[in-house]
């Protein structure tokens, strides 16, 4: 992938996640909703940038799935791992109904986790060069 389309792909999915945080703070999207969207652009994020690298994730929507290919032969990206899993876990609360379990703002958690992962990603590569 080439730098230009990198930028891009990131400014796109920066966009989709303002997007998330407006329709949190404004209340149009209910949790499901977040999160579905939230999970969505975190495998998005992962493959963008497995693929400045030439590596191929498995076609899968299992975000742990995606994150377990993803941090083979590369033990520095698990820094996105508790991230990953708390979206993971958020999704596993909803689908068994245990909304007690859930932290106090999940919508606000959902789309503070998003941008996290976003962060960490877009800093790292401009870091090593691949927005250059």
């Amino acid at each position: 992938m080439s730098e230009t389309n990198l930028i891009d792909e990131f400014d796109v999915i920066d966009e989709a996640i303002e997007t998330l945080e407006s329709d949190q703070q404004n209340n149009r999207k209910s949790l499901d909703q977040l999160l579905s969207k939230a999970s969505i652009l975190c495998a998005r994020l992962l493959t963008l940038y497995a693929s400045a690298y030439d590596k191929t994730l498995p076609d899968n929507e299992d975000l742990l799935v995606l994150f377990k290919a993803f941090v083979k032969g590369d033990t520095s990206l698990t820094a996105v791992r508790d991230n990953v899993r708390e979206l993971v876990y958020y999704r596993n609360c909803i689908l068994e109904d245990r909304h007690d379990a859930l932290p106090k703002q999940p919508e606000k958690m959902t789309v503070h986790t998003i941008r996290h992962i976003y962060l960490y990603l877009r800093s790292r590569a401009d870091q090593e060069g691949l927005l250059d």
